[in-house]
């Protein structure tokens, strides 16, 4: 019975289960050793600590095992990233996976997490945003803030919101910032509330849309043209000129 976690990913450097075929924290592929991985899972005191099956396969893992070793497919989601090439019907696939897992551990953060980034894929918003919310229990994951924001709108444009959701949707978006300071998409999402929902609407804010997209363009992680199209492809509306 593996004991230990002698063997190193060669890519990332961490410690890969024996048996295994990709490494659990970057997904790399690594060589495939003697213990399956169900062998693998076990700690030294006997116990099983794989709480989460692969959406993928059904291999049981913990839900520190962000791929599976055997698949390679994600075990957990932790960034849309992750889902948003992802054919639909695997999306509806992992997507009812985790439900049935959910069911059985209904405040586990990182499946509602999972499967948060699932509906937004889906443009299932509401279903998406009451999960974003039980996930937002730990104050670490700045996607989660900043796709709940998101979600808020519904796939509508700002101008057409209530002042309270856009309240809301600051709220996020700045604990996103909070917690990554650098990711210019975040502050991109920003210039879009201040231009669409603010400045159309002639109301006065600090900061203007234009000191917000300044800010953007300026941060460490400033928005490329594809994370552009993507965020604007997620958030369902047509992209303003002046944006």
């Amino acid at each position: 019975m593996a004991t230990q976690h002698d063997n190193k990913c060669p890519n990332c450097g961490d410690a890969v289960d024996p048996g295994v075929k990709f490494c659990g924290s970057c997904g790399s592929k690594v060589s495939v050793q003697t213990f399956t991985g169900t062998e693998a899972a076990v700690t030294q005191t006997g116990s099983k600590v794989s709480n989460i099956t692969c959406p993928g396969c059904g291999e049981a893992w913990s839900t520190s095992q962000k791929t599976c070793g055997h698949c390679g497919r994600p075990v957990v989601i932790t960034t849309f990233n992750s889902v948003y090439d992802m054919p639909m019907p695997m999306v509806s696939k992992y997507a009812n996976d985790y439900r049935q897992q959910l069911a059985k551990n209904p405040d586990s953060k990182e499946l509602n997490t999972s499967v948060a980034f699932c509906f937004l894929k889906l443009k299932q918003y509401d279903h998406a945003l009451n999960a974003f919310e039980k996930a937002k229990s730990d104050f670490d994951n700045a996607e989660v803030f900043f796709y709940a924001a998101v979600c808020r709108l519904g796939g509508k444009k700002a101008f057409l919101a209530q002042r309270p959701t856009i309240d809301k949707i600051e709220e996020d978006i700045n604990s996103a910032l909070m917690l990554e300071p650098s990711r210019g998409i975040f502050h991109y999402f920003l210039a879009y509330i201040k231009y669409d929902y603010y400045s159309r609407k002639f109301f006065n804010t600090s900061p203007t849309w234009q000191e917000a997209l300044s800010a953007a363009q300026s941060a460490g992680e400033s928005p490329s043209p594809v994370d552009i199209e993507q965020f604007y492809g997620t958030l369902g509306v047509d992209r303003p000129v002046v944006l």
